[in-house]
């Protein structure tokens, strides 16, 4: 399979580099002088799971270079660059293509399923890795799970002209499949799920209280673990996902409130969130997809949010981005 990572930070480098490591064939979308670096030198991912490796040399190109027609895509990118990546595809997939995404934001595959001509699914992943030099991606912790399948209905519903042709169906549930087996064998664990809204989540359920809190307070992880003001309204966020969760319809198998505590837990104090870090520098955010959606989700479903919506108005009023 001809594999399509579009971002080579964190999440794709790592996602990618396990996959290329494997010897499968994997290009890379990237740009800047992190390009360039790949170029010269390989992608070198640092990894605690699996041990230091280096791919080189390493297929990657910008956007404007790639021609080819990829067999799966692996969309690694921040929310507030999504849409640049989905005009980007629109002209390369073909009708076989899966494109799945990855990203901090729930819900992202149903939103640009209507924008693309092939299956478009909806994923998540639990890993700490970030670009530590130019070419080089640190992954420090071991955990690396991702999860990733087709939405409830979606085999029925998929809004391409090949939906409904159980030949397809099959193809597509297949190439995932493989998928699963490939970066399981490349040392990270992988999960295609039948219930990915619920497995997305349960992530998110996670990742939008921390950052949200995390921008609100200027916090770092040591000001959630102690009691106090900030602790409550990380965990009250935690509570509002699951409300809104359950208004969906979706059915936790683990408590939300103690699986988010015990993922904080796992954090070093001083550690902080990506929204945090890009807010701190000056540039765009994942404000929208993290803190305003659970405003625009809470009315949707009729459920109460209020701590969301204090948090979105007071984003709203600092001119964050």
């Amino acid at each position: 399979m001809k594999f399509l990572i579009i971002g080579a930070g964190g999440t794709g480098g790592c996602i990618g580099g396990y996959l290329a490591k494997l010897g499968e064939d994997v290009t890379f979308i990237a740009r800047g002088r992190h390009l360039e670096a790949m170029r010269k030198n390989g992608l070198r991912v640092k990894s605690a799971r699996i041990g230091d490796f280096v791919v080189n040399p390493v297929k990657a190109c910008t956007m404007e270079e790639y021609k080819d027609v990829p067999d799966v895509v692996f969309v690694c990118v921040k929310y507030y660059s999504l849409d640049d990546a989905v005009e980007f595809l629109k002209p390369i997939v073909g009708k076989d293509t899966i494109v799945i995404p990855i990203l901090n934001v729930y819900g992202t595959g149903g939103k640009i399923q209507p924008e693309l001509d092939c299956t478009v699914t909806d994923g998540c992943v639990y890993i700490f890795s970030m670009i530590e030099a130019l070419g080089v991606i640190a992954q420090p912790t071991p955990i690396f799970r991702v999860f990733f399948g087709l939405r409830e209905g979606q085999a029925e519903s998929c809004l391409t002209d090949r939906a409904g042709d159980p030949e397809h169906e099959k193809q597509v549930i297949e190439r995932l499949g493989e998928v699963e087996k490939l970066l399981n064998a490349a040392g990270a664990e992988a999960h295609m799920t039948e219930n990915i809204q619920k497995d997305a989540l349960q992530k998110f359920s996670f990742v939008s209280p921390m950052g949200a809190a995390g921008l609100y307070y200027d916090g770092v992880a040591a000001d959630f673990m102690a009691p106090g003001e900030k602790r409550e309204m990380f965990f009250d966020l935690v509570r509002e996902v699951e409300a809104v969760g359950r208004a969906m319809g979706i059915t936790f198998d683990v408590n939300l409130a103690e699986n988010a505590g015990n993922i904080l837990a796992g954090l070093t104090p001083d550690a902080t969130t990506s929204m945090q870090r890009d807010v701190a520098a000056g540039g765009k955010s994942e404000v929208d997809g993290l803190v305003h959606e659970m405003v625009r989700l809470g009315e949707a479903y009729h459920v109460d949010v209020p701590n969301y919506r204090r948090i979105s108005e007071w984003a709203k009023m600092k001119g964050i981005q």
